[in-house]
Formats: structure tokens, C-alpha cells, sequence
């Protein structure tokens, strides 16, 4: 595994798996109607975002595999997301998925071990090569084995997140740091 170049512009990130933790789940939610934000989840991402960090959704979408629903209605709901999280005063900064899985009825989503699925670490590992990145200093949150599973195998910190207010979870957890008097840099554009 590569590390990411020192750059002084690396920055922690927030990996958020989504179904469980950033929404309710519902059971192979793809449509905005059936879209319940977790309580806290808006004012986690407002947070992290104030404090500098990169907020990365890194989510299995086997519903897209079996064929519950498509990758563009997938897409129609994460737009909705960033949306309702924008006139929140929250940004995400990139979406990864993995629509793959070993029983997926749509063959071209069957593999028999998608890398980008976790347990593996494939969507966590291509953010950090996309984005710049301080792994040290990044947390996943996710609601299931396999997502600290993921966060392990690509050499971030993992939290289970039981359930609840996010936000009020973070907290407990010491996260985010405290945002300096000054703040952060803006990201450009915000």
C-alpha cells in the first residue's frame, strides 16, 4: 500500500459508510422519500467541515448488484444528499461506492471479491489517492464489522457507531478537534 506523498496540505479525513450512519437504514435505500437523515449526521459533516478535515462517503451498494435499483437512482439520491447537506452548511467531499458483490444478479456487478467492497479496503484507498489525505490523522465511522474491518486494512482509525446522534457519538469519541479562534482554511469555493 502507498502512502500518500507529504504535503502540507494533507488533511484528516472523515470516512462515513452511509446506511447506519449517516442515514437510517431502511434496508436498500435509493430513493429520497425513503431518506432519513441519522440525528446528528448534518451537524457531524458541518463540523468536520469547520475543522478542516475532508468528509469522504465510502458505501456498499449491493442493491445496485442485485438489481433493487440502478447506479444513476443511486446517484439521484447522493445529489439530494449534498443538496439538503449544502443548505445545512455541509459539504461532502467526495462519494465513493461499491456496487459489486459475490451473488450480484446483474453480472456485471458479480465479482467474487470486490476490492472496492468492504470488508476490503478499496474505496478508502482510492479517496487516498485521490484526495490529499493526512492517514494518521483520519477516522472511519461505520455501523458494522466489515466497515472497521475496511478502516483497518488501509491503515485508518475505525469507530462502530451503535446507533443514536452522531454528532453527540463523535463528541464522546474526542472528535472533531477543536476548530483554532482563527479556523480552518476555507476549501475553495466555500
Amino acid at each position: 500500500m502507498t502512502e500518500t506523498p507529504p504535503d502540507s496540505q494533507a488533511r484528516p479525513a472523515l470516512f462515513l459508510d452511509r446506511d447506519g450512519v449517516l442515514n437510517e437504514d431502511r434496508g436498500y435505500v435509493h430513493r429520497w422519500e425513503d431518506f432519513r437523515w441519522i440525528a446528528g449526521a448534518r451537524e457531524a459533516v458541518v463540523a468536520f467541515n469547520r475543522a478542516g478535515w475532508l468528509v469522504v462517503v465510502v458505501t456498499n451498494q449491493s442493491g445496485v448488484g442485485r438489481g433493487f435499483y440502478s447506479e444513476p437512482e443511486m446517484h439521484a439520491l447522493h445529489a439530494r444528499m449534498v443538496e439538503d447537506l449544502a443548505r445545512a452548511g455541509g459539504r461532502i467531499d467526495a462519494l465513493y461506492h461499491a456496487p459489486q458483490h459475490p451473488q450480484a444478479a446483474v453480472e456485471a456487478y458479480r465479482h467474487p471479491d470486490p476490492p472496492d467492497r468492504k470488508p476490503n479496503p478499496g474505496m478508502i484507498v482510492r479517496a487516498m489517492a485521490d484526495l490529499p489525505i493526512d492517514r494518521a490523522r483520519s477516522v472511519l465511522v461505520g455501523d458494522k464489522p466489515s466497515d472497521l474491518e475496511a478502516a483497518a486494512r488501509a491503515g485508518v482509525r475505525g469507530l462502530l457507531f451503535p446507533g443514536g446522534n452522531l454528532m453527540n457519538f463523535l463528541e464522546v469519541e474526542g472528535l472533531p478537534p477543536s476548530v483554532p479562534p482563527s479556523g480552518p482554511a476555507s476549501a475553495p469555493g466555500s
